[in-house]
C-alpha cells in the first residue's frame, strides 16, 4: 500500500485492521471496529448490503486516541477523526443556540487536534445532525450549525475560500451531532463550479453566515491523487431549481457533478478522472423516490457506483444530494 487507500466492506477484514484510519458504516454492520467509524443512522435502498462499510487506510504505524466524544487515528501524513456530541431533546429551550455552541466547540477541538498532530489541512468533512431543516429560536438548525462552524473557523484562522475542504452536511431523524474528517500534511486544491456561486460567497438569504466548503478538493497522497466532490444538489447560481421535480433535480445534480469533474480535470496531475470511475453516495429525502432516483442518476452519471440512503438535505426544497470520490495515479 502507498499513501491513502479507500476500501469497501468486501475488502475489510481483521488482517488489515491495523492499517485503517477510519471510515463509515451502516448501523447493522457487524463488529466493533477499533478505528473511528461514523455510523450512518439511515434507511437505505432495498437490496443494499446491511454490512455496508467503507474505510480509509494508510500504510505505516498508526497512532490513535479516544477522549470525550472524539476519537482519531493518524499515520505519518494522514489523519481521520470523528467527533460525536449528544444534543438536547427537541423540547429543550434554545436548542438551536446549543447546536451552534456544540458545533463551535467540536470544530475548535478538530483544529486543535490537527495543529497538535501537524496535519493542518482538512481534505474532507462529513457532518450529520438531527432535524437539520427544523426551525428553532427563529433560525433553521442548519443555519445554527453554519454559525458555529464559522465561529470556529474564524477563531482558528481557517475561514478563507482558499482553505475550504470538500464537505457535506445532512440530517438524520435522530442521533448526535456527528462530524467525521480526513486531513493531511499537504494542502488540497479547492475546486469550484462555474455554474454555481461559491458557497463561501452565498448571500445573506441563506443565513447569517455562509456554509464553509469547496465544491470539490484534489488531494495528493503517495502516488495517488484523490478527488473529493462535496455534497452536490440541484442548485444553479445560489438558487434551488426544479422544486418538487425529483427527476429534474437528479439531472441538474448530475450536470453539477460532471461540471466539477471537468473543472478538476483542468488542474489534475493525473491522466484525468473519468465519470464512470466515480463512486457516489446518494442522499434521498423521500424513500419512495429511491427507484426513480436510481434510474435517473444511472442514466446521467455513466453507470458509476451508487449507494442510496435516506437523509434530509440542507435545504428543505432539495430532494436529492450526491457526494463522490475518485482517485488516479499521479503522472511522473
Amino acid at each position: 500500500m502507498s499513501g491513502l487507500q479507500w476500501l469497501t466492506q468486501r475488502a475489510i477484514d481483521t488482517s488489515i485492521a491495523h492499517t485503517v484510519l477510519g471510515g463509515a458504516a451502516l448501523p447493522d454492520a457487524p463488529g466493533t471496529p477499533t478505528w473511528p467509524e461514523q455510523r450512518l443512522r439511515m434507511v437505505v435502498e432495498s437490496g443494499t448490503d446491511a454490512t455496508w462499510r467503507e474505510a480509509w487506510c494508510s500504510d505505516g504505524p498508526l497512532q490513535q486516541e479516544q477522549v470525550a466524544g472524539m476519537q482519531w487515528r493518524c499515520g505519518h501524513d494522514l489523519l481521520y477523526g470523528l467527533i460525536e456530541l449528544d444534543e438536547p431533546a427537541p423540547d429543550v429551550p434554545e436548542r438551536g443556540k446549543h447546536l451552534r455552541e456544540r458545533t463551535r466547540n467540536a470544530y475548535l477541538r478538530l483544529f486543535a487536534l490537527l495543529n497538535e498532530r501537524e496535519m493542518p489541512h482538512l481534505w474532507r468533512v462529513w457532518n450529520f445532525m438531527a432535524d437539520i431543516n427544523r426551525d428553532e429560536d427563529g433560525l433553521e438548525r442548519y443555519r445554527w450549525f453554519n454559525l458555529g462552524r464559522h465561529d470556529a473557523c474564524s477563531a482558528a484562522g481557517a475561514a478563507s475560500a482558499a482553505q475550504m475542504p470538500a464537505a457535506s452536511a445532512l440530517g438524520w431523524a435522530r442521533g448526535p451531532l456527528s462530524i467525521a474528517f480526513l486531513a493531511g500534511r499537504k494542502p488540497p486544491r479547492p475546486i469550484e463550479n462555474p455554474r454555481q456561486v461559491s458557497a463561501f460567497h452565498y448571500p445573506g438569504d441563506y443565513g447569517p453566515r455562509p456554509p464553509l466548503f469547496a465544491r470539490a478538493a484534489l488531494a495528493e497522497s503517495g502516488r495517488d491523487e484523490w478527488l473529493f466532490v462535496s455534497g452536490t444538489a440541484s442548485i444553479v447560481g445560489h438558487q434551488t431549481v426544479h422544486t418538487g421535480d425529483v427527476v429534474a433535480q437528479c439531472e441538474e445534480t448530475a450536470r453539477n457533478v460532471l461540471t466539477v469533474l471537468d473543472q478538476a480535470n483542468q488542474v489534475t496531475r493525473t491522466a484525468g478522472h473519468r465519470a464512470e470511475a466515480l463512486s457516489h453516495r446518494v442522499y434521498v429525502r423521500h424513500t419512495a423516490d429511491f427507484p426513480v432516483v436510481r434510474r435517473a442518476l444511472e442514466r446521467c452519471l455513466g453507470g458509476a457506483g451508487l449507494t442510496l440512503m435516506q437523509a434530509d438535505i440542507c435545504r428543505h426544497d432539495l430532494l436529492v444530494e450526491v457526494e463522490s470520490v475518485a482517485h488516479g495515479l499521479l503522472l511522473a
